[in-house]
């Protein structure tokens, strides 16, 4: 509890936790604007097309749930989630103070799980929230006939919410142990942003073998949980995924308390 304490009082005591907060949220719910705003139009468009006789370029726009929670929320949101649960490691080795941190607790693993558990609780509750909230906005700007699958009475609504917190609880895990194992800042940022968005992207360039390592890719399986597929065969369901992800986020951890223990501060 005492090492929960100083850890509790090291994030609270800083701005960078709070203006990545504020940032979570405007991307979360502003981005959910955006998309039912995106669809009203569209449909819009396409309805006046029909009127004026003309035969439509496009099909209306619909959004699902995970287009208007994975958007904001569990998108941009979550990777601002895990740029602020690697500075609470990488900031202070860089200035040093890491070293008090362990001769005052002995126990790093504990230090590690500390920030994670407390940044990880309080990232599972406001994704959740968010991701409630950016639904309904979502729907209720989309309107009743463009936000006709915004409806918790289609399978995997309710996944793709408290999915989004569950994965932002898992996800702060993978960055506190990113930010133990390269001690960068600038590193442990680009590695944690570069991955999701562009590097699994990739491997669908490599032809089969890019297809068959696609469904063991960690980010690809965290958005098959949620709902997307993304065109991969995968070869489990979405819990499968997730169980996978679960082992993923453990491996990363595991390595980062075991390089720690072992590892010069």
């Amino acid at each position: 509890m005492g090492v929960l304490a100083a850890e509790r009082i090291k994030i609270t005591s800083t701005k960078s936790p709070w203006w990545c907060t504020i940032a979570i949220i405007a991307l979360g719910l502003g981005l959910a604007f955006a998309v039912g705003l995106a669809a009203k139009l569209g449909l819009q468009s396409y309805n006046n097309q029909i009127a004026e006789g003309n035969k439509p370029e496009f099909e209306p726009y619909l959004p699902s749930v995970f287009e208007v929670v994975g958007s904001g929320v569990g998108g941009m949101g979550l990777m601002v989630l895990m740029i602020l649960a690697a500075l609470t490691v990488t900031s202070e080795y860089r200035f040093g103070i890491i070293r008090t941190t362990f001769q005052a607790v002995p126990n790093r693993a504990a230090v590690l799980v500390a920030k994670a558990s407390l940044i990880g609780v309080f990232g599972f509750v406001l994704t959740f929230v968010l991701g409630l909230l950016a639904f309904y906005i979502g729907k209720a700007v989309a309107g009743p006939d463009a936000g006709a699958l915004l409806s918790f009475d289609i399978d995997g609504t309710w996944r793709a919410i408290y999915g989004t917190a569950i994965l932002a609880f898992l996800q702060v895990f993978i960055a506190v142990g990113v930010g133990a194992l390269l001690r960068q800042s600038a590193g442990a940022i680009a590695l944690l942003l570069l991955w999701p968005l562009l590097v699994e992207s990739l491997f669908g360039l490599f032809g089969s073998f890019g297809r068959a390592v696609q469904p063991f890719l960690p980010w690809l399986n965290a958005s098959h949980f949620l709902g997307s597929d993304g065109g991969v065969d995968f070869h489990w369901g979405p819990w499968g995924s997730l169980v996978y992800f679960v082992v993923f986020t453990a491996i990363v951890f595991g390595a980062a308390v075991f390089v720690t223990d072992h590892r010069d501060a």
